[in-house]
């Protein structure tokens, strides 16, 4: 554990005799959005709804004793990090410590969800960070202008149409963006120096939306140990305390080869800055 960091700074493990000795190993794959997600050969999505559920089931169960967060993903929303990150704490105020495991990538949205776990293992050719926002307006004035398509918007203000590719943002519109993304930016911070015991001014250092591997990261203070998911599994076991091996309960059952080999990330990973973004319209707003 680098510098000592791991904490606990909610509840303290309750007694060995009063709950299991299982550490739960929870799936995080793919871009994190809300909603249920979806898998398939070209493409991962990590909605957040079953992952939250998995949390909760986690952190109501009397067998489990701590978990294990398995992150593989470049990032996603805000809005899908912050609840999944949410749910992150209250396993942790539940008194049961958990743990964020990084596979090939863990940056930008998948960084903001792990921040709030009690230690953070990632290998050491790990990607991670990656800290910062991003939004994207497509203007496709030009295109429409060559192909003779036209366009005619009827609204009710006049901001209402604000990122139709139809036309250029007005510079009252990019200061009405950039405030959105300078606020959630801020928000980003805010949790990487309180989850990691940082100052804002340390972290804001890092926040430029560069990525690092793992054993850079390590030396920055943004994870706590190198090592894999078997690693990360002890180290939960002993934040809980737990004698001898800890046994494995994998939430939401054992993944069938099908889903190892066609339901996984693996096949298409793209590194933080070639996100697949979304455009403003689809009004969200993408940590990088």
């Amino acid at each position: 554990m680098a510098g000592g960091r791991i904490i606990r700074p909610f509840a303290s493990p309750a007694p060995i005799g009063g709950r299991g000795n299982a550490v739960a190993l929870i799936y995080l794959e793919g871009m994190i959005v809300g909603g249920r997600g979806q898998n398939s050969l070209l493409n991962a999505v990590g909605g957040t709804d079953t992952v939250i559920r998995q949390l909760q089931e986690a952190r109501l169960d009397p067998d489990i004793a701590a978990v294990v967060l398995r992150i593989n993903s470049p990032g996603g929303t805000a809005a899908a990090s912050q609840e999944v990150h949410n749910e992150v704490l209250r396993v942790r105020e539940a008194g049961k410590p958990l743990v964020a495991s990084f596979a090939d990538v863990a940056a930008s949205g998948g960084y903001w969800i792990a921040s709030g776990a009690d230690a953070i293992v990632a290998n050491p050719a790990t990607i991670t960070g990656s800290i910062g926002v991003i939004m994207e307006v497509n203007n496709l004035v030009e295109l429409y202008e060559k192909l003779g398509i036209g366009s005619e918007v009827i609204k009710s203000g006049e901001h209402k149409d604000m990122g139709n590719p139809a036309r250029s943002l007005t510079e009252n519109e990019r200061d009405i963006l950039q405030s959105m993304v300078d606020d959630i930016f801020e928000q980003f911070i805010d949790v990487v120096a309180e989850g990691r015991g940082l100052g804002r001014a340390q972290v804001r250092e890092l926040a430029d939306g560069r990525i690092f591997t793992g054993r850079q990261a390590e030396g920055l203070g943004l994870v706590d140990r190198l090592g894999d998911l078997t690693v990360a599994v002890d180290l939960a076991g002993e934040l809980a305390e737990i004698p001898g091996k800890p046994r494995i309960k994998e939430m939401g059952g054992r993944r069938s080869v099908f889903d190892i080999f066609f339901g996984g990330t693996s096949l298409n990973l793209p590194l933080p800055s070639s996100w697949p973004l979304k455009s403003f319209n689809s009004r969200e707003l993408m940590p990088r």
